[in-house]
């Protein structure tokens, strides 16, 4: 899978108290913490290039974009617990590399490295991965400041951020064989604002991703994607046929669709359309989205026009079957901007 072995622990061990860490052949120094989460941690790190004339890490990226002006980068560290999650990380990296587009965060360097633990010789591993830094956050960390404010985005910026996401998913979903991210959510989003334009939107973490294209052929088969998706597909903008598999089906990339039109209902609203069940007596996140009860704010002010209201209805189709493909939604938007555009 690409992954590099290293002896370099005591550097490595820096990252713990702060100072310099090695990916490979090239030095970082950790300047900051940017955030944790269940075994990793992201760290704004900048390289330290002793030869002026040495370009660094730079030399391996697949583009020039991806250079940072300044030297930083964003460097997520994770702590792995045993063989089942080294070989999640594998994949991980693996699934990262095989995506080039602009909207799709890219893997500039990694390294898999033994970690010795304790006296009695016990090792562990642990991975460092570089990727180019975005310091405005997540759509999910954007959209509670907002709501906090009672700020919206604008129809327009609204539109332009889901176009990006399309565009990043439908690099995803032209492959052969098509991938499936598994995870398009709002925390999975990077914006970067810019000065009179539409935020860049990205999405992120290829941890969940894989082959899109399933069959299931017995009830067993259906279990065993069910319990996939409990563990890696987060909930509220988890497909029906995710939560409820029949026993005989075909899974494709219109898993990652549902997912899609729920995330254009939160960059709207800062949330799930599902997630209002959660706060009802007897209420069900499953059986709302299942049956794809859509709740919409009420009040007579809505901040966006009914057409984009619709787009998203007909974006979360119950039926796999007649759910819209990535094509299907990029004529539609594409119409949506001319219409809506300042």
């Amino acid at each position: 899978m690409g992954c590099s072995f290293s002896g370099l622990n005591g550097l490595y061990d820096a990252v713990n108290g702060g100072g310099d860490v090695w990916i490979n052949e090239n030095r970082f120094k950790i300047i900051r913490q940017l955030g944790e989460g269940g075994f990793a941690y992201v760290f704004l790190v900048k390289e330290v290039l002793s030869d002026p004339s040495n370009p660094g890490v730079s030399k391996k990226f697949k583009h020039p974009s991806h250079i940072s002006d300044d030297g930083t980068y964003a460097m997520k560290k994770v702590l792995i617990q045993n063989n089942e999650h080294l070989e999640m990380v594998r994949e991980e990296i693996h699934f990262s590399s095989l995506f080039s587009h602009p909207n799709l965060l890219p893997l500039l360097d990694q390294a898999i490295i033994s970690v010795q633990v304790s006296q009695d010789q016990s090792w562990k591993h642990e991975a460092y991965l570089l990727f180019p830094v975005h310091l405005d956050g997540t759509l999910l960390d954007n959209t509670k400041v907002m709501n906090a404010k009672k700020e919206f985005f604008s129809t327009s910026d609204v539109l332009q951020i889901f176009l990006q996401l399309c565009a990043g998913l439908k690099h995803m979903h032209s492959l052969d064989p098509p991938y499936a991210h598994n995870d398009v959510k709002p925390g999975n989003v990077l914006l970067t604002h810019r000065k009179g334009q539409p935020p860049l939107a990205i999405l992120m973490d290829f941890g969940s991703t894989r082959p899109a294209r399933r069959q299931i052929r017995s009830r067993s088969e259906a279990l065993q994607l069910q319990e996939w998706a409990a563990e890696h597909v987060s909930a509220p903008f988890r497909a029906p046929e995710l939560w409820d598999c029949p026993s005989q089906c075909d899974i494709d990339e219109r898993t990652d669709i549902w997912s899609l039109g729920c995330t254009l209902y939160a960059i709207m609203y800062g949330v799930s359309p599902f997630e209002y069940a959660l706060g009802e007596s007897g209420g069900s996140m499953q059986l709302a989205i299942v049956n794809a009860q859509i709740k919409w704010p009420a009040g007579p002010n809505t901040p966006y026009p009914e057409a984009l209201h619709q787009f998203v209805t007909w974006i979360l189709q119950p039926q796999a079957t007649v759910r819209p493909r990535i094509d299907d939604i990029l004529i539609h938007i594409d119409k949506l901007i001319s219409k809506f555009s300042n």
